[in-house]
């Protein structure tokens, strides 16, 4: 999937423009990365468009995942993303959703192995019959 898909479909997800879809996902990956083991985040940023692998770079040193649960994780998206936690959640549904489309299946799996029960509101529609958008 190339970036400009990436985003619109974000937007489309989301009821947003392509900027504000574009801010969202950076705000959701770069938590997303935070959460991640260095190695995960970096096998997932090989899947993605350039400009997306940016936000998922662990830094330099650390190699373990922090650990904190779903509602941190929809925090931390909304204040990187100037929004009310409801619209981070959307947002965050909207990524995973388009994650699934752009990666394997394999390393969405893996993804998912790293995230704990909580997750399971945001990550679920994801993985639902019918999440994907049908191409025009």
């Amino acid at each position: 999937m190339n970036y400009d898909t990436f985003v619109d479909q974000v937007a489309q997800r989301t009821s947003t423009s392509s900027p504000r879809a574009t801010e969202l996902t950076w705000a959701t990956l770069a938590t997303l990365a935070e959460r991640l083991t260095g190695g995960e985040a970096l096998d997932l940023a090989v899947q993605l468009p350039a400009p997306l692998r940016l936000p998922l770079r662990p830094t330099p040193d650390i190699e373990a995942a922090e650990r904190f649960g779903a509602a941190e994780f929809v925090a931390r998206v909304a204040v990187r993303a100037g929004v009310e936690e409801p619209a981070a959640q959307d947002a965050i549904r909207a990524v995973f959703t388009t994650l699934r489309e752009a990666v394997t299946g394999g390393e969405f799996d893996e993804l998912i192995v790293q995230l704990p029960r909580d997750y399971r509101d945001m990550v679920e529609p994801a993985l639902a019959p019918g999440a994907t958008l049908r191409r025009r």
